[in-house]
């Protein structure tokens, strides 16, 4: 194997990363640091610096993201009202190039050779884990412990586990736990039982939301305050990005909004069935599209929903450093400068309807000219009879010419 002195691993003190810390050292017989990031998947992170302690690390950074996460990599993402292929708010995805940047950084100042992650060889994670390093640190080394070993299932991992005595989370009958990722934005669930397509996750799977038939009965109507395409209060109440992520999950979640289960394309080219749960990111694409509704320009509005899969597909497979997905995103920054206003929404058993949107200084939504009503002379209806006939013309000629 490659000399390797000194490995940052973006360690979470799960089954894989807990089991490649100690094939670190053995293998490749370097000092290991370990990095785990609080991005707000609720967890004690206590428990993580314990176990690294115990295998003998003696550099540990556990860092406190959730802000970061939030404001640099949530938001901007919803601006875009972020879906890929429909369906997926990308919440494992957008947290990866947040991780790379911090191991590269982590990597620097300890004078490591080299990062590791605990990325599948089948899966998406490790092609965004190591495009967005190599993108902030073009020389620095990636060792990818799934692409070496043979213990390439969750069974021989537990087993391994239990040879070294590493503490691990299993089912009740002693097989191995789904694969869970977590952060702030979502949870997601695969393998296992999962991995039939046809096979409905069981009630037991989810984590954070109530089941929406066992949902409160009453619905609950929110008002979410928009300043510059990013939430800023609800119910009028300031909250730091961190903060509004964390209380529209708690909203959707007693609500049991936010579940989703997809079988997606993975950029390494194979199909995978997953199960989603993104309250809180439900709630926000519903109400940000909403204010977006009247105070964006019809064209504008729909380049970017033209642009919208492009960007998603961008971040889903890894690119978020790359300077595509950077041009991106500063025009659609600049698309948000006047995305200013109030969404009035309900919630009620996994649903979110729209009851309200209003833009005091931004709103281009016009009641004299759409009104019913006495319009007063704000449109001249008879303007139409020409704009149509002039749309019409090519469709005529080609008609007379039997080409439709």
């Amino acid at each position: 194997m490659e000399k390797i002195n000194k490995a940052v691993l973006a360690y979470s003190g799960g089954l894989d990363t807990s089991i490649i810390l100690k094939w670190l050292q053995d293998q490749y017989h370097c000092e290991v640091v370990t990095f785990t990031a609080d991005i707000g998947q609720g967890e004690e992170l206590e428990p993580a610096r314990e176990k690294a302690r115990i295998l003998g690390v003696k550099e540990i950074f556990i860092e406190d993201l959730r802000e970061e996460f939030a404001r640099d990599y949530i938001f901007p993402m919803f601006r875009a009202n972020t879906l890929y292929e429909g369906e997926y708010l990308l919440g494992t995805a957008i947290a990866r190039p947040l991780i790379a940047r911090h191991l590269v950084r982590i990597a620097s100042e300890t004078g490591a050779d080299a990062i590791a992650h605990g990325a599948t060889g089948k899966g998406n994670d490790q092609v965004r884990f190591e495009l967005n390093a190599y993108a902030l640190n073009p020389e620095i080394r990636v060792i990818a412990p799934w692409r070496e070993w043979d213990l390439n299932s969750r069974e021989r991992l537990v087993a391994y586990a239990r040879e070294h005595a590493i503490p691990i989370e299993t089912r009740k009958d002693g097989g191995a736990d789904y694969s869970m990722d977590a952060n702030m934005l979502h949870i997601s669930y695969e393998g296992g039982e999962l991995e039939d397509p046809w096979t409905a996750p069981d009630e037991s799977v989810w984590r954070w939301t109530v089941s929406p038939h066992e949902a409160p009965d009453e619905p609950e109507t929110v008002e979410l305050t928009f300043a510059a395409g990013d939430p800023v209060a609800i119910g009028g109440e300031a909250l730091s990005p961190g903060q509004m992520v964390m209380a529209l999950n708690q909203l959707g979640a007693r609500h049991g909004i936010g579940r989703a289960d997809i079988v997606e394309n993975r950029y390494v080219g194979m199909k995978n069935r997953g199960c989603y749960e993104t309250p809180g990111g439900t709630i926000l694409l519903k109400a940000h599209r909403a204010i977006e509704s009247i105070t964006l320009d019809r064209e504008v509005a729909h380049l970017k929903d033209e642009l919208m899969p492009r960007y998603a597909t961008l971040i889903y497979n890894g690119y978020w450093f790359a300077p595509e997905r950077k041009m991106l995103q500063r025009m659609i920054d600049e698309s948000q400068v006047r995305v200013n206003g109030v969404v009035r929404l309900e919630l009620y058993k996994g649903s979110v309807t729209v009851c309200g949107r209003r833009s005091d200084t931004d709103s281009l939504f016009d009641e004299s000219v759409v009104t019913f009503e006495d319009d007063q002379g704000a449109y001249h209806q008879g303007d139409a009879d020409g704009f149509i006939k002039l749309n019409a013309l090519r469709l005529r000629i080609a008609g007379r010419k039997g080409r439709l």
